[in-house]
């Protein structure tokens, strides 16, 4: 059987979010409280039955990862290509800051995919390197059913969309995805299909 299913999965608090910091491909650290989301939501992940997971690099997605592999014994694949959407010159800023130094210009990044912070990538960009990891799986020998990447928020949207085909214009409908919260797409008749979106466990 080819790839039939993949779970988005977004990686735990870290103290960046805690601080209300933009990440990008900063390596910002899980808190306490980033550990414990992802151990509260093994359960349910467990249910998907994955045969891989494939994490960002970032070690804010690979420490979430871990939690679930270790605790179902399932293998772990590290890709840089999962990273977070660089945002160039706000990496590290609160919303404030870049507001103070570029006025508007965080609203536009918000409404328009095609656009980047200065210095950053776009969401399209971010999301056709994402895409080359889902490509690589479906053109795997293996045959694995359903995988799960573990990744950040930014990229999983934009993934989400790109593997929906949704217009480029309507990418910004799509909502954030919460930390340790995830995405579940289901491949039939070579279509991607929703089949849940920003999912988790609340406790």
């Amino acid at each position: 059987m080819s790839l039939r299913r993949l779970v988005l999965w977004r990686h735990g608090e870290t103290d960046y979010n805690a601080a209300g910091r933009m990440q990008g491909h900063l390596d910002s650290a899980l808190t306490e409280v980033g550990w414990n989301q992802a151990r509260f939501a093994v359960p349910a992940l467990a249910r998907f039955e994955p045969d891989l997971v494939i994490a960002s690099d970032l070690r804010r997605a690979t420490d979430t990862a871990t939690v679930l592999t270790e605790a179902i014994g399932v293998p772990l694949r590290i890709d840089k290509r999962l990273r977070e959407t660089h945002l160039g010159e706000w990496q590290g800023m609160t919303g404030p800051e870049v507001d103070a130094g570029w006025p508007g210009e965080r609203f536009r990044w918000r409404d328009d995919a095609t656009w980047a912070p200065p210095g950053g990538e776009t969401r399209v960009e971010v999301a056709a390197r994402a895409s080359e990891v889902v490509n690589d799986l479906l053109d795997d020998a293996e045959h694995r059913q359903t995988v799960l990447l573990a990744a950040h928020g930014g990229l999983i949207t934009a993934l989400t969309a790109s593997l929906l085909g949704l217009p480029v214009t309507a990418w910004p409908q799509l909502g954030g995805i919460g930390n340790c919260h995830w995405v579940e797409l289901g491949r039939r008749d070579d279509v991607w299909r929703l089949g849940a979106y920003n999912a988790g466990m609340y406790g």
